[in-house]
């Protein structure tokens, strides 16, 4: 007997990223059926359903499946599903936002016809409530038809998909509806045709019941659309169309209206103003002021002129403006954006990941309990009700096991989630923080250290050179011009502020053998000067001079204690194996640097200074900024073992950075956090992306503002959780009939179908006063 190899792992080259969007999910239920019916498909290496978005997002193997093989896998299942395709959408193939309101549209109208079924109901049975019999409508016959097109034509797709759902092994919230309401259907459907069973008829309760459902999932389906309003507006942002002109002759020429996914790269488009800005690019001429505040968060509009970059969505506001196009379609930074905040919804917290186990096997133990409920009445109702009144225990027993079928809700506990962190993320990208999943909140609401990045973090990242210290017969131009010569071929900050002083200086700068970089240390190169001999020129700090066994002398290791109690970073020179003076910079702190990390200290948090500067300059900027706690002359790749070190003493850290270097502590720290200005590696490896830098403009105060949504968003997480289970964990109960032999008091079956179809509601109304209380000044810092 041979043993069944495993199928070999997919090369990266063939793993691919899908979105499909799912129709069909009722409750977390359907989330756990749709998730395991794709990784039961080979190829498929992860599956993740939102169940708010109703989307799922499928890495997969390009040489095992295809994308409409998954679709159609899914929709022979009950959960209709087509592929989104982002690089080349069809006109053909409507959007998720289309389906959206075609969706919509159609409850609405399920709605309309259960709440015209449910008033002739009630007229039927205005003689019961003290009114006056109406002819017809209070026949039983009357009654019996009413029920039946209730259940043939609003509620024919819930017994639809409820029926399926039940067999492929996947039972949801439908099923438990079309359950309860077919029972007492039938159940009247029996007592009418045998009138010896002395049940009575109950045709009114399927549709009374149907009506709150239908009721309470169309506020549910409003409640859904506004946790999506943010997401919906950040696609509504781009402009379809744009006006394309000639670079020769933009002054007269009025231009073509073509669609914006027509354009090529190197393209002219004019925006005039009110317009909003079609494409990445960058303004080739006029000047205006542009609106950033959707992107970024930032309330001021920003002056742009020739040469400055623009974005596309945001709204050009002063005048005229020719724009070279750099990026259209989805290589835009909106596109981008919106690309993210949808992946970011998909990515579950870990404590939706068990709230989605639990509401998977959620459908199976309602109806054991509903079985049990029905055996437990029907074997002993009689003696735990004896003294009151006649009763039949067949039929008390079925009005029990329906309610209870019609009261449990695992929508409630799969909705209390995600939309908390739909809202949230959403909520973040209106403010320039982009938040990369519901683990990224998770992780960032418990965090107690904020470790800082100095250079270009703190500091705005622009040094310029402050003083220039020769040794001997040197002076200050020579030395200036051997250091610019090293550092022409580097792209430091400070090799960019060597490079400005010496062209301030108009110096020219000589030919150099290769550029030998070492970070976190310096630099060296053979310089070729037309006029001095051939040297081997360094420039870097003391420990790697001092490692090529280069002596500093006393009057420059003095001069850089002086130097740095100032806060500037200081560097040496040597040439061939002598040194020959010292170059000093200062690079001025973020305004809203030493408030931000007031800020922090205030909510409690532990706040680092991380930097590979020397230790004397990294305590002066610790000291402008109220810092006590500073790591200095810690090399790039150590950053991630002090990271390390804060978690192994059980510190959940959150680290702050912007270049490649940061990049490795970023991945390490629990929570990550770039700035927009960074390098693609840093905005790669980030768990949280501050994009205030779209006009260069970054804020730091958004790092406080993401640990407050963050908390509001589990605090919100935590009441919706709370709600949900303790619904179900009262109310199931008493559906089965706790409170009837002591109190007398039992859930018919429209009662028990209006909690269920409310408690939703509540949960989703619930995570969307997120919104207000985060907005609200008077409950910063206290979420």
């Amino acid at each position: 007997m041979t043993t069944p190899q495993a199928p070999p792992a997919p090369s990266p080259q063939s793993v691919a990223t899908l979105i499909l969007d799912v129709e069909g999910m009722q409750c977390a239920g359907c989330v756990s059926a749709v998730e395991r019916q794709l990784r039961q498909q080979d190829g498929v290496i992860t599956a993740c359903v939102n169940l708010i978005t109703a989307i799922a997002v499928v890495e997969y193997d390009l040489l095992v499946i295809e994308p409409a093989t998954m679709a159609a896998y899914l929709s022979q299942r009950g959960f209709p599903s087509i592929p989104r395709d982002r690089e080349t959408p069809t006109t053909d193939q409507p959007s998720w936002r289309d389906r959206a309101r075609v969706e919509q549209r159609q409850q609405q109208q399920r709605l309309a016809i259960a709440a015209i079924l449910l008033f002739f109901s009630a007229l039927g049975h205005w003689g019961h409530w003290g009114g006056p019999m109406i002819p017809v409508l209070s026949q039983i016959s009357s009654h019996w038809g009413l029920a039946t097109l209730a259940i043939l034509i609003p509620g024919r797709e819930i017994f639809i998909d409820g029926a399926r759902s039940l067999r492929y092994g996947n039972p949801n919230m439908n099923t438990l509806i079309a359950l309860g309401t077919g029972s007492a259907y039938l159940a009247s459907c029996a007592a009418l045709i045998w009138p010896g069973l002395g049940w009575d008829c109950f045709f009114d309760e399927p549709v009374m019941l149907l009506g709150f459902i239908f009721l309470g999932r169309t506020l549910e389906g409003q409640a859904r659309r506004r946790a999506t309003a943010a997401l919906e507006a950040l696609i509504e942002l781009q402009p379809q169309t744009a006006r394309l002109v000639s670079a020769t002759d933009f002054a007269q020429e009025a231009g073509i209206e073509i669609p914006v996914r027509s354009l090529r790269v190197g393209e002219w488009v004019r925006v005039l103003p009110g317009e909003k800005i079609p494409v990445d690019g960058q303004v080739m001429q006029g000047q205006s002021t542009v609106d950033e505040s959707m992107l970024t968060g930032e309330s001021f509009p920003v002056v742009k002129g020739v040469g400055d970059r623009v974005t596309a969505g945001t709204l050009n506001q002063g005048a005229m403006l020719a724009i070279q196009v750099e990026q259209v379609g989805t290589d835009t930074t909106l596109a981008k954006i919106t690309a993210a905040v949808e992946a970011a919804q998909s990515r579950k917290a870990p404590i939706q990941r068990l709230a989605d186990q639990l509401s998977g096997y959620f459908a199976y133990g309602v109806m054991a309990i509903a079985l049990l409920t029905f055996s437990l009445w029907s074997l002993w109702g009689e003696t735990w009700l004896e003294g009151q009144g006649e009763m039949v225990a067949s039929l008390l027993s079925l009005k029990l096991a329906i309610a209870v079928l019609v009261v449990a809700c695992p929508c409630a506990l799969g909705l209390a989630t995600p939309t908390a962190i739909l809202v949230a993320t959403s909520l973040g990208a209106e403010q320039g923080l982009l938040i990369k999943g519901g683990d990224s909140l998770e992780a960032a609401h418990r965090v107690d250290t904020v470790v800082f990045d100095k250079t270009g973090t703190l500091t705005q990242g622009c040094p310029h050179m402050t003083d220039c210290y020769p040794l001997g017969n040197w002076s200050e131009r020579e030395l200036l011009q051997w250091a610019a010569s090293v550092e022409q071929g580097s792209q430091h900050p400070l090799a960019t502020a060597i490079l400005n002083a010496a062209q301030r200086e108009t110096l020219p700068l000589w030919p150099a053998g290769e550029l030998n970089s070492e970070p976190g240390y310096g630099a060296s190169a053979q310089l070729y000067p037309p006029d001095q001999p051939v040297g081997l020129c360094r420039v870097g700090n003391a420990r790697w001079l001092m490692q090529a066994g280069i002596t500093i002398p006393e009057i420059l290791t003095a001069l850089t204690e002086t130097l740095a109690r100032d806060g500037k970073t200081v560097i040496y020179l040597a040439l061939n194996d002598a040194c020959i003076g010292l170059l000093a910079f200062s690079d001025p702190l973020r305004p809203e640097a030493a408030p931000t990390v007031k800020h922090l200290q205030d909510l409690g948090l532990n706040v680092v200074l991380l930097t590979g500067d020397q230790p004397a300059a990294a305590a002066a900027i610790a000291r402008q900024l109220g810092i006590t706690d500073v790591i200095a002359q810690v090399l790039p790749a150590n950053k991630a073992m002090e990271i390390a070190q804060r978690q192994a003493q059980n510190h959940c850290v959150a680290m702050v950075g912007d270049g490649i270097n940061d990049a490795p502590a970023l991945a390490q720290a629990d929570v990550g956090i770039a700035l927009g200005s960074g390098t693609d590696v840093a905005l790669e490896t980030a768990d949280i992306i501050l994009l205030g830098s779209l006009s260069s403009t970054v804020n730091l105060g958004g790092i406080a503002a993401v640990l407050r949504l963050s908390q509001a968003t589990f605090a919100k997480i935590r009441q919706n959780l709370i709600w949900a289970l303790g619904y179900n964990g009262l109310l199931i109960p008493i559906a089965a009939g706790l409170l009837l032999p002591q109190w007398g008091f039992l859930f018919s079956p429209p009662m028990a179908g209006a909690l269920m179809a409310f408690s939703s509601v509540i949960v989703v109304t619930n995570s969307l006063l997120l919104r207000d209380r985060f907005f609200d000044p008077r409950h910063h810092g206290k979420n």
